[in-house]
């Protein structure tokens, strides 16, 4: 209790505040207790309206795959309501000139590749480091989005936000990175956000939380085929995998694994370092055999410039900034003895994981666990290579195990039971779409099922035949569309069947259908894009600014879904 004369001052100053005046006081009050390690509750009648304290925020968000152009609109939905006008945009469309003059930026930015951020931020990116900018106005903060199974983990996030930090900017909250079970993380992040709005966050800087390991799982194969006949020139391999417990997942989630080495390679690397394969070593949070290591858990293959760099520096050579693998690497620039080489681990970069979409469905499959892999092979000088993980999964026998995540999408849902689907998965993009007829099937969903599907030939590439047409014939595909390139002179494509047939495709989503796409990137998705928009422009006599828009708006109504890679 106020002794009585700081009483009298006390109300006299309360009963002449403004409410905005009110807010601070109960902020600052709210601070400086917590700062002293001690809690103080909120005037209750303040703390309703503490989120307007801040009237106008810009949230931003660079997205490769949707998650954070979905949790930005989240956010920013929820400051609203708080009152705050919020100015939304997408790293991509975000006018760069506006950042000297903004004066709260909230960031969310999710990490590809190498430790890059996604295309959309890349323009950002490059703008706050290569552009002298003076940002002393600036009061930011950023949430990172990415997978700890890599090694630069959400490292787009921490350059970011490292750099708004060195142009002057003050960070509002410290980076927060989120692995791929982002949500609770993320709204504890954006509570903070809200808090530190309304003047209400603790002094206290907010640490990086490290992020939960994901559940791994222990799978054995049940079966390994080989779907394309002998005459193709493609592997792709239907895999069957059962799992020691119960896993959950979903239509539209992915596998995520680790793949291992050969042991060949391995047994060629330690001949050249002379480093004996029983030999203990540590590397990262763990200590195993240098032959374990070098088979399960490091990258041997196309070493990062990063890695090549500091080998060089390592054995004192000069070494072109390249990529490489290891085993060329000792080849041309060796390591003097086993010692040294056992230096090189603490450079060297754990085997990044591998993502495949699942190709069974929970309803139907049970507790199996269905994959569709191709055999990706290449000629280097002559030699023909494959791919680690696609070639280590296409060996694999009846009886062998290696462990596995599963990696959820939830921008790749099955939608409601009675909304039409259009499915369009060429190749291997045929994965996610299997798991969506048999789940739908296995539920007895009302809505119709279309499926385009396309590659080289039809006798000898035509992948999950049988099945495709058993479906067919029992009603569960109402619609299939096909495209086998190479069985005429001029090639067609999944593409070319969508515009053929665009009359009946519009009518489709005119009637609320969903459309989603599965497979490669570039050009297949981008040519998929192209086709729709023609479409929607011809049929629905709208003109390609109107079309774009309409399927943009397909795509917030979560309509229009793409898992393309």
């Amino acid at each position: 209790m106020l002794a009585e004369p700081n009483l009298q001052v006390f109300r006299e100053l309360v009963s002449k505040a403004s409410r905005d005046e009110l807010i601070w006081m109960n902020g600052f009050l709210a601070g400086l207790m917590q700062s002293n390690g001690e809690a103080v509750p909120a005037v209750p009648a303040v703390a309703e309206a503490a989120a307007v304290l801040v009237k106008k925020i810009t949230i931003t968000y660079g997205t490769e795959t949707g998650n954070s152009k979905k949790l930005a609109t989240q956010f920013a939905a929820a400051a609203k309501k708080k009152g705050v006008t919020v100015k939304l945009a997408g790293l991509d469309q975000y006018r760069l000139s506006d950042l000297a003059k903004e004066e709260y930026l909230f960031a969310v930015i999710s990490t590809q590749g190498d430790g890059e951020p996604p295309a959309t931020a890349q323009k950002f990116y490059d703008h706050i480091h290569q552009q002298p900018l003076q940002l002393h106005n600036l009061k930011f903060a950023v949430l990172g989005l990415g997978d700890t199974s890599y090694p630069l983990f959400c490292k787009a996030a921490e350059d970011v936000d490292a750099q708004l930090q060195k142009l002057g900017g003050n960070r509002v909250l410290s980076l927060v990175k989120c692995d791929t079970d982002y949500e609770t993380e993320a709204a504890q992040w954006f509570e903070q956000v809200i808090q530190s709005l309304s003047g209400t966050a603790s002094a206290a800087p907010v640490p990086v939380k490290k992020a939960a390991h994901k559940k791994n799982y222990t799978g054995t194969i049940i079966t390994n085929i080989n779907l394309n006949d002998r005459d193709s020139n493609k592997q792709t391999h239907h895999i069957e995998i059962g799992a020691e417990e119960d896993v959950a997942y979903l239509p539209g989630d992915s596998l995520g694994l680790i793949p291992h080495n050969k042991p060949a390679l391995v047994e060629a690397i330690l001949s050249l370092t002379g480093l004996k394969g029983d030999t203990e070593i540590a590397f990262r949070d763990t200590t195993a055999t240098a032959y374990e290591l070098l088979v399960k858990k490091i990258n041997l293959q196309h070493l990062p410039e990063r890695v090549v760099a500091q080998y060089a520096i390592i054995v004192q050579q000069d070494i072109p900034v390249t990529r490489i693998d290891l085993v060329d690497l000792l080849k041309i620039y060796p390591v003097k003895d086993a010692a040294q080489f056992e230096e090189v681990f603490s450079i060297l970069e754990p085997i990044a994981p591998r993502l495949y979409s699942i190709a069974s469905s929970p309803a139907a499959h049970g507790n199996e666990i269905h994959l569709t892999v191709s055999r990706c092979g290449f000629d280097i000088n002559g030699e023909k290579k494959y791919g680690l993980c696609s070639d280590f999964l296409s060996q694999l026998k009846p009886g062998d195990t290696f462990d596995f995540y599963i990696h959820p999408n939830s921008l790749f849902r099955l939608p409601e039971e009675s909304r039409d689907v259009i499915m369009i998965g060429p190749g291997t993009g045929i994965a996610p779409f299997r798991s969506f007829i048999a789940e739908r099937d296995a539920l007895g969903a009302s809505g119709r099922n279309w499926l385009f599907f396309g590659e080289q030939h039809f006798s000898s590439d035509f992948l999950y035949q049988t099945e495709i047409q058993n479906y067919v014939q029992t009603g569960a595909l109402h619609n299939v569309s096909l495209a086998f390139s190479r069985d005429q002179e001029d090639k067609i494509y999944v593409q070319h069947r969508l515009q053929q047939q665009a009359a009946e495709v519009w009518d489709w989503l005119q009637n609320g259908a969903a459309v989603y796409v599965c497979g490669a990137k570039a050009p297949m998705s981008e040519d998929v894009e192209a086709a729709l928009l023609e479409l929607i422009s011809e049929k629905g006599a709208k003109t390609t600014a109107e079309a774009k828009a309409y399927l943009e708006q397909l795509q917030e109504e979560g309509r229009y879904l793409k898992d393309v890679y």
